[in-house]
């Protein structure tokens, strides 16, 4: 029994330091590991199988909005970098730079690309020429670098895989109806596939992404309190159209500038299910992103017909259209008990001689530990069942957390105490000046999430400086 204990007992607890227990987790159930590349990972096949369903799904939901996939080249020459201004100077900090190529040195030096705006700004500019080429609705699966000095599994790492939409439109109204559409098809994700409650909303121009007339932004609240921007959508304008020349002959034979819009999720999102979700036992999958929904654990799996059975219960699952896998290994139950717990699997389902005698099984849930006596020909039934359960009050768990950790505050006192005291959202009126926003982060470390689409009025002035308040919202520490 002791060896049993020490797979769990290897995790550290979430209340004593939360991030060495993220780090326990995300290293115990073999999601990724370390390198000799410095601030880069690898990601294992148990995290990178989080990252297919992820890519699975979103682009399902994209093409449902007429999206197609393209891809372009990883490196950027210097001077098409430095085409917008605002761009160039929001990334030269994190960018990483090719000199050589080969053993000669490059006449212009490449970046590789930190996002690709000024690649497919060049690629529309010869793309576009009449109205008739419109919309140009484009998304690229593919890694970026960013040299980001601290960096942690998932959350921050200077390689890191994500999506990049980008889109050329011929109005205005188009494109920033097509910046609100992806950030609610991203939140409508979050929330439905992995049962991570979010607040929709836009940032402030402080916050916003360089070169953006208005990012629109999706911010998650883990489970110790910090804020995770787990989402974001950017309306561009006619700026970089104008910086790069992307015109179109219109209908009126008139030249006009194209409106663009940029948007993307990043495997940032697997960090935020282990936060969300996550307990002292590991990693806690919702059913709908889980790679493996259910495992079965044979008990006493050296008497005869055991393995059998379990083998016959997986077929059974599989048919029903459930992912499920056998532990037949040789290890004792009670380690496969916790390796499943680890890896955050669903579901699993003992069964042992006497659960075959009675012609029942045991289900056991990941996130609440309950375990159902089931007769085996109900098992498929009673399995899906399960999973719906679970997949739903895990959103709601997530909810009531965030709920329970989001605060209003009115006065400055009250605003500091809190964000410094009790972890979580504070919502707090503001004038719209930055050099409040400034204060705030000064002060207490806190930055301006976003302000929600649903505007509630809790005070008529400023928290931070007392003049007229222009709009809600939502602070918070984040990562």
């Amino acid at each position: 029994m002791a060896k049993e204990k020490k797979l769990v007992e290897e995790i550290t607890s979430m209340d004593v330091d939360f991030a060495q227990w993220y780090t326990d987790v995300v290293k115990k159930a073999e999601l990724t590991d370390y390198t000799s590349v410095k601030g880069c990972m690898v990601i294992k096949p148990a995290g990178y199988a989080i990252w297919e369903n992820i890519q699975k799904e979103l682009d399902r939901r994209f093409k449902e909005t007429g999206v197609e996939n393209v891809y372009l080249p990883m490196l950027i020459p210097e001077s098409l970098l430095q085409k917008e201004k605002d761009h160039v100077e929001g990334f030269a900090p994190e960018v990483a730079w090719v000199t050589y190529g080969g053993l000669e040195p490059l006449q212009e030096r490449m970046c590789i690309r930190p996002t690709s705006e000024t690649l497919f700004c060049d690629f529309y500019s010869k793309e576009i020429q009449s109205y008739r080429d419109l919309p140009k609705v484009y998304n690229q699966w593919c890694s970026v670098m960013r040299w980001e000095k601290t960096t942690r599994p998932f959350l921050r790492s200077r390689e890191f895989l994500w999506q990049e939409g980008h889109t050329a439109h011929a109005t205005a109204e188009e494109a920033e109806a097509r910046t609100q559409q992806m950030l609610n098809v991203y939140a409508d994700f979050c929330e439905e596939v992995l049962a991570m409650p979010v607040i929709r909303g836009r940032k402030t121009d402080k916050e916003k992404f360089a070169g953006a007339e208005a990012t629109y932004t999706i911010e998650a609240l883990m489970h110790d309190g910090k804020a995770l921007q787990s989402g974001t959508s950017h309306n561009f304008g006619d700026g970089f159209a104008k910086a790069f020349g992307i015109q179109y002959t219109a209908k009126d034979n008139t030249l006009q500038y194209v409106h663009q819009t940029s948007w993307g999720m990043t495997t940032r999102l697997i960090g935020a299910i282990i936060m969300v979700h996550g307990d002292n036992s590991g990693l806690v999958l919702p059913p709908r992103i889980a790679p493996t929904q259910v495992m079965v654990i044979p008990i006493a799996q050296h008497k005869e017909g055991v393995l059998d059975k379990a083998y016959e219960l997986k077929s059974a699952l599989l048919d029903a259209g459930f992912k499920v896998k056998v532990d037949d290994s040789d290890k004792s139950p009670g380690w496969k008990f916790s390796e499943q717990e680890m890896k955050g699997i669903p579901v699993r389902i003992e069964i042992g001689p006497k659960d075959i005698e009675a012609n029942q099984a045991v289900i056991v849930r990941r996130d609440t530990r309950e375990k159902i006596v089931v007769a085996l020909p109900e098992l498929a039934e009673k399995v899906g069942e399960v999973l719906t359960t679970m997949q739903s009050d895990m959103l709601e768990r997530a909810r009531k957390h965030r709920d329970s950790h989001t605060y209003d505050a009115t006065t400055y006192e009250e605003f500091v105490k809190t964000i410094n005291e009790k972890p979580g959202f504070v919502r707090a009126m503001w004038c719209g000046d930055q050099a409040c926003e400034d204060k705030i982060k000064e002060d207490t470390t806190a930055t301006s999430r976003c302000m929600p689409f649903k505007q509630d009025h809790i005070a008529d002035t400023c928290v931070c400086c007392g003049k007229p308040a222009k709009a809600l919202v939502y602070w918070g520490k984040a990562y």
